[in-house]
């Protein structure tokens, strides 16, 4: 099953396998049930009136994006380039602990085909692909789309506490095109890659698997569970295994091509 939201003139509406469901259905709705209703709720709702209106972001406006870092021992290496204060990230990945911040509200985050933006005080910026869990009430994930954690890792690097605002900043955040309703034990090897085009050349292509994550998706799903309550649900970015070479940096008008097994989310970045 696969939800995805487009544009109506009420603001937005959401469809499944590609037909609207109805008007009143909302995620939020949806995600504040237990996952064995998930599909039944679903179908409940189903119409069959097909939806062609352009896509949104698959998450409604009042829902978070959260973070999970360092959970790829490729992103360890990169902070490790990045940062004057070395071993705190080498600490975060060898810990029980999972590192967690807020990333974006759900009204500020682009969807597929809509443009991400480049800090105007950084100089060294960098997409990052990532699993993107859909999350419930009771923390079950019932869920995935890709996404894009745009990254400053200049402003990260120089100091750990200003990590926020490497991350946190209009246009930072991409969610799309749409959510592939899963369980967990779906999630543990689905391939991720990502490709950087600068004037119609590839300037960057890598390629990772969630297999290679050093913590298994129900874990960052529980970490983030455990002292906050997600009444109607929540998305987590559960980090990235893709990091461009430390000369590269993102331009204006850069296209970011990210698939997350079968989902393709595309992105241009202005400044």
């Amino acid at each position: 099953m696969y939800l995805t939201r487009h544009v109506n003139a009420h603001g937005s509406r959401w469809a499944l396998d590609g037909s609207y469901l109805r008007e009143d259905f909302s995620l939020g709705a949806l995600l504040a049930l237990p996952a064995t209703k998930t599909h039944a709720c679903l179908r409940e709702v189903a119409t069959d009136e097909p939806a062609t209106a352009p896509l949104l972001a698959p998450i409604e406006p009042m829902h978070e994006v959260w973070a999970a870092g360092v959970t790829y021992l490729r992103s360890r290496e990169a902070r490790l380039v990045e940062s004057d204060t070395k071993d705190i990230y080498d600490k975060v990945y060898e810990a029980e602990r999972v590192e967690l911040f807020f990333k974006a509200i759900g009204w500020r985050v682009s969807g597929h085909g809509e443009p991400v933006r480049i800090r105007g005080d950084s100089h060294w910026n960098v997409p990052e692909p990532e699993l993107t869990l859909v999350i419930n009430r009771d923390g079950e994930i019932i869920g995935y789309c890709a996404g894009n954690d745009m990254s400053s890792r200049d402003i990260e690097g120089s100091n750990p506490l200003y990590l926020p605002q490497a991350k946190i900043y209009t246009g930072s955040c991409a969610l799309g095109p749409g959510i592939v309703l899963a369980r967990a034990s779906d999630l543990g090897d689905l391939p991720i890659s990502m490709e950087i085009r600068r004037n119609g050349e590839i300037v960057y292509a890598g390629e990772t698997r969630t297999s290679q994550m050093k913590r298994p998706s129900a874990m960052l799903a529980d970490w983030l569970k455990r002292e906050l309550d997600f009444p109607r649900g929540v998305f987590l970015m559960t980090g990235t295994g893709i990091v461009p070479p430390d000369a590269f940096t993102l331009i204006a008008g850069d296209a970011i091509d990210i698939r997350v097994a079968s989902l393709m989310l595309q992105n241009t970045v202005t400044a």
